[in-house]
């Protein structure tokens, strides 16, 4: 979620008031807002959009919750010490946080473990373990429209009578003490971003929040007019009109058979009316295509936690499975793959079938993505129900990334198109009109220069480093991952640090070459591209030969408020993944709003980017997915480009004799044998492309206004890339609800009698 402070002022249209009321009190707002802490409860981009989705809501009106855990420690604080990633434990609640509410009143108890007991009254699970959850509410205001939405985080607390109620009172402080393994489950965000660990707490902490969850949602249906009772029993037919929910990934796909067992073992439904209720509930994001971050959880674990849930998950695939034998018989093959069991030394479940089977609608973040999903990872599923598999293109809120980290240039696009893009980001196309405009473009040149020097004096403050803010700012920040290909910018730096020292007469255009972002604390190769690229840093910044003709910086701790500062401050942008392996990306979406030229491949939102604006606006280079696909068929052979390439041959070279570690020749052995013998991303096969389309970079940058226009552009072209538009679509299309932009009047205004009709429509 980043800082709240200044986002709730501008959607609160307070920014202007309350920067000079603290003004006049002698105090710079701009201190007073670098003192709250980020909150950093999620991994990446995944995180991220649901924070944006969440804004989204509230401005378009909709009666949204985002649900979630409150964890005590979010994203580790990265630092860099001797060019090494260390971890350090992210205490953000240390000073409190003052945008929460404890709501107690709505504490609710979450079983684990036990066992059960079948009986003529149905399935009993008993002898349970339990934790409480206790929520924690955080408001979501609307940009001007006075409506305030709410996030609800969980933290588990354990009940007073733990490990107390049992006879062996023994031992009373260390019952009390052992408190703490209930509490555990909230204590701590796991630090994957694309990746599985298959660990008990983290299976804990994925039902925590379901069951929490669901639990919320079926009281609030209960007690509105909607969960009509007769007599006893509520009537839950118009259940799926009502609540809408949203898997975020996989991660919360426990809720399929968590709702079932609330039907069928509580309330009592029959079986094939609480599926079609549960379906019709549910709808299904998948964020990944790579195959080690999709979660396939061991049966022997879940038996073991969640003995109810497993049979019920068990009854699903029987069910399923049946379906799919009545329509193919005598295809073991097609049963295997489609199965929610994967049979094999470990019997594992898949939670993206689970997913699947149990919603109604499933969607991919971006074109490209949701035709891999559709014909590549989920091919068989898609060709039982082609009509459940549809497409949402990722979007960014234009209030926190444009109007809070850019007011420079956001106030320079009101002056020409009017204030109201802002809640319509399409209206950017009316920019076209000025792109031959000098004034504007002048302008817009001007407003880049600032907010360069700003992050320059940041960068000096807080790094001690000097840089040239006349350079090309060129930025790639993002998590440290493979398929990310840190490596192939790293590879490009040190293909111009050669240059320079072959020939330090010749025409340079002088670069600052930004990288940053965290690695999964236990993903060796990540952490090793951070020390090399720390390494190329250490000597290009201190060869006298290059002068400031070329920087390298790593980027320490990258997170929400750092976005804020070095995006607005980027020339380029750098989006290099493998084609067909960034589901969408959504950080080139901030880049692209915030003035930034874009160097790609064709993947994940870059294909739809270059669609907007024209390929001829962006710099897109390498390997298509079809080039890919076909690579892989004839067989990646990473030598061959060694061998055909001199300026790739001597980059490798050095890293691999030690030219960048003099005192450890051998410490990047490890990633220079990945890089010939097990790079899945195929780092070398782009190589060539990539330095190629940098040059054509550096010869437009020569052109500062040619550059601008194609700015300008590109910022013209943004508008598809808003959140709202992303939200209005799966309003549509999944939740069946219609976004309002009425404005509700303030508290102090009386409302009209005919506003105060509940529109009728689900809360997502």
């Amino acid at each position: 979620m980043g800082r709240t402070l200044q986002n709730t002022m501008i959607n609160l249209g307070l920014q202007n008031a309350c920067d000079e009321a603290v003004y006049q009190l002698g105090l710079d707002m701009e201190e007073l807002e670098e003192i709250e802490e980020d909150a950093g409860l999620g991994n990446g981009g995944l995180g991220r959009l649901a924070a944006c989705f969440l804004d989204s809501m509230a401005t378009l009106g909709l009666a949204a919750y985002g649900y979630g855990i409150r964890y005590e420690y979010g994203i580790f604080n990265q630092k860099i010490r001797d060019g090494w990633q260390v971890e350090e434990a992210d205490d953000w609640l240390r000073h409190g946080n003052p945008w929460e509410k404890a709501r107690p009143e709505y504490m609710l108890p979450v079983h684990f473990y036990g066992r059960v007991e079948h009986s003529a009254a149905g399935a009993k699970w008993i002898d349970t373990q339990v934790v409480l959850a206790l929520p924690y509410d955080t408001p979501v205001p609307g940009y001007m429209n006075n409506t305030v939405n709410t996030m609800r985080l969980w933290s588990a607390r354990a009940p007073n009578d733990f490990n107390l109620r049992d006879f062996n009172v023994g031992d009373y402080i260390q019952a009390v003490l052992d408190r703490n393994l209930a509490e555990n489950i909230s204590r701590v965000l796991y630090p994957n971003d694309n990746f599985f660990e298959g660990k008990e707490l983290r299976l804990k902490q994925e039902y925590f929040v379901v069951a929490a969850t669901l639990q919320d949602i079926i009281r609030r249906f209960k007690a509105s007019k909607f969960g009509s009772t007769d007599s006893v029993r509520t009537v839950f037919d118009s259940f799926p009109d009502q609540v809408a929910i949203q898997l975020n990934d996989t991660h919360p796909a426990m809720a399929i058979p968590e709702l079932m067992r609330i039907f069928v073992d509580i309330e009592k439904l029959p079986w094939d009316k609480a599926w079609d209720i549960t379906k019709r509930t549910f709808a299904y994001t998948n964020h990944t295509v790579l195959p080690e971050a999709l979660e396939r959880w061991p049966v022997d674990l879940v038996e073991k936690l969640l003995p109810r849930h497993l049979q019920i998950i068990y009854e699903i695939n029987q069910r399923h499975l049946d379906h799919i034998a009545s329509l193919f018989p005598n295809d073991v093959d097609r049963l295997r793959r489609m199965s929610l069991i994967e049979e094999g030394d470990t019997k594992r479940i898949n939670m993206a079938h689970l997913c699947i089977v149990g919603s109604h609608a499933v969607n991919g973040v971006a074109k490209i993505h949701s035709e891999i999903v559709k014909t590549q990872v989920f091919e068989d599923f898609a060709a039982l129900e082609p009509e459940k598999f549809q497409n949402k293109t990722n979007g960014i809120t234009p209030r926190r990334w444009l109007l809070l980290c850019n007011p420079g240039l956001a106030e320079l696009i009101a002056e020409k198109i009017g204030e109201d893009y802002v809640r319509d980001l399409s209206q950017l196309t009316k920019l076209h009109e000025f792109v031959d405009d000098d004034l504007f473009i002048r302008e817009v040149a001007k407003v880049k220069q600032e907010n360069k020097v700003k992050f320059a004096l940041y960068l000096e403050k807080e790094y001690k480093v000097k840089i040239n803010p006349s350079s090309m700012f060129d930025v790639h920040v993002k998590r440290i991952h493979e398929y990310k290909r840190q490596l192939m910018n790293c590879l490009h730096i040190i293909t111009m640090y050669n240059r320079i020292r072959r020939d330090p007469a010749k025409l340079f255009v002088p670069r600052t070459v930004i990288i940053g972002g965290k690695a999964a604390p236990g993903y060796h190769m990540a952490k090793m591209i951070i020390k090399l690229i720390n390494a190329v840093a250490q000597v290009v910044n201190n060869d006298p030969v290059v002068g400031n003709k070329l920087k390298v910086i790593f980027l320490e701790n990258y997170r929400v408020s750092l976005a804020e500062k070095v995006i607005p401050a980027t020339d380029l942008s750098e989006q290099i993944s493998t084609a067909g392996t960034e589901a969408s990306g959504t950080g080139n979406m901030k880049f692209m709003l915030n003035g930034a030229l874009t160097i790609g491949t064709m993947d994940g939102a870059n294909v739809e980017m270059a669609e907007e604006a024209g390929e001829e606006n962006l710099f897109i280079f390498g390997m298509r997915v079809e080039d890919v696909t076909e690579l892989d068929r004839k067989g990646y052979n990473a030598q061959l480009y060694y061998d055909r390439l001199p300026e790739l041959k001597q980059a490798v070279d050095q890293i691999k004799s030690g030219f960048f570690s003099p005192k450890d020749p051998n410490l990047f052995n490890d990633v220079v044998n990945m890089l010939f013998h097990h790079d899945r991303f195929k780092v070398f096969a782009d190589y060539e492309a990539y330095v190629k389309c940098q040059e054509k970079v550096s010869e437009l940058y020569l052109n500062s206004k040619a550059w601008t226009k194609m700015v300008i552009r590109n910022i013209a072209a943004a508008g598809k890339f808003s959140s709202d538009r992303t939200i209005k679509e799966y309003a549509r299309d999944i939740w069946h609800v219609e976004p309002s932009d009425l404005k509700i009047p303030p508290p102090n205004e009386p409302r009209d009698a005919g506003q105060d009709k509940t529109p009728n429509g689900t809360a997502a």
